[in-house]
């Protein structure tokens, strides 16, 4: 049992305070108020705050320790992985269930984008998933070179893989998102898909919209200079 002491922690609190002293001087009138208020309650050990604190009556607050802990802990998934499995899956031949998915509004969105892009998705729950993939590149559902627009949201880990990997299949392609997602640059991966032999361009600023006229990419020797070329180069080495 732990017994902590009132005058202790009364003290405790006092000195805190006064070691904040220094800075009266720089306080507003109506703060510097405020601060001695404060200081003068605990002085005179009056509560601050409507919360009370029981003690026994030798002044002392007693404390259970917990003797153990014992249960399942089950962390979240990522929402970069997450995404990255559902397109991986959507791009292997057979079925893939991915489970522990992230609940996100980027997970939400790659979903979705598959659902557009004819890609086979069963929903077990909001975090589990039965992918049929493609055994290959995925080719846009539409005909007569339309252009399929994709909505992305402000969904970063959709928006990324997503403009690699439709690179490769056959089509024509709008990838973009709300407001803020037109500004987050993109230039660099888009630079290094043009070096594969993509047709793909973004807006002047460097952001999305992407624009991808897909046909396939020749392959090559890929140069980024980006401070996220960790990411960037990840999505060179799946695709």
């Amino acid at each position: 049992m732990a017994k902590i002491r009132k005058s202790l922690l009364l003290a405790s609190l006092m000195a805190f305070v006064e070691s904040f002293s220094f800075v009266r001087t720089s306080l507003s009138p109506r703060t510097n108020k405020i601060f001695r208020t404060t200081t003068n309650a605990i002085s005179s050990r009056r509560p601050l705050f409507p919360l009370r604190m029981t003690v026994t009556s030798e002044n002392t607050l007693t404390l259970s320790p917990i003797k153990s802990i014992d249960g399942t802990v089950t962390l979240p998934g990522s929402k970069s992985l997450s995404n990255r499995c559902l397109l991986l899956a959507a791009l292997s031949d057979g079925t893939t269930r991915v489970e522990n998915l992230l609940e996100s509004d980027d997970i939400r969105f790659m979903l979705g984008a598959l659902d557009d892009l004819g890609v086979e998705v069963v929903r077990h729950s909001s975090t589990e998933v039965t992918v049929t993939g493609r055994a290959g590149p995925i080719d846009s559902p539409l005909t007569d070179a339309k252009v399929l627009d994709l909505f992305l949201g402000n969904a970063g880990t959709a928006m990324r893989p997503l403009a690699a990997a439709l690179c490769m299949g056959k089509g024509k392609f709008v990838l973009d998102g709300v407001p803020r997602m037109r500004e987050r640059p993109i230039a660099d991966l888009i630079d290094g898909l043009v070096q594969l032999g993509a047709d793909v361009s973004c807006s002047e600023t460097g952001c999305p919209p992407v624009v991808i006229n897909a046909d396939g990419v020749q392959g090559g020797e890929v140069r980024i200079l980006s401070n996220r070329a960790v990411t960037r180069a990840t999505i060179f080495i799946i695709f």
